[in-house]
């Protein structure tokens, strides 16, 4: 039996369903992906932004990942306008893999309602998640 991989899940976030991770910070909601998302893509080779000042809906994707292994959307954990997009992942697709929740995030959004965080995972209940489906 595989031992038990320790994931990264940090208490300042919120969680989807589908491995996004959203923390409000000066800024406004900064959004990536997390350790176990990027864990499962392997070795993630490029990521498509969304352009500054587009609307990003929650639930719809929104950009792109692509890794060796896979092509998978990047889904909105909530709505709002995109003021930054993370351009050294161009260059750096790399660091997605090596920090997911420092210098690996993708965009940043104003959210159009702070209390759309509410209906986010917890970091309590995303590690059950991810322990569901690492244990399948």
């Amino acid at each position: 039996m595989a031992a038990k991989k320790d994931y990264e899940i940090p208490e300042d976030c919120r969680y989807t369903q589908s491995d996004e991770w959203v923390r409000i910070d000066n800024d406004g909601a900064r959004i990536g992906l997390t350790d176990y998302a990027q864990s499962e893509l392997s070795d993630v080779v490029f990521v498509e932004l969304p352009e500054v000042g587009s609307q990003i809906e929650a639930g719809e994707p929104f950009g792109v990942v692509e890794s060796v292994k896979a092509v998978s959307d990047l889904i909105a954990p909530i709505s709002g306008e995109v003021i930054a997009v993370h351009q050294a992942l161009d260059e750096h697709p790399e660091w997605v893999n090596e920090d997911p929740y420092g210098r690996g995030w993708i965009v940043c959004i104003e959210p159009e309602d702070a209390e759309a965080l509410d209906s986010l995972m917890s970091t309590e209940a995303y590690r059950k998640h991810v322990e569901e489906r690492a244990a399948s």
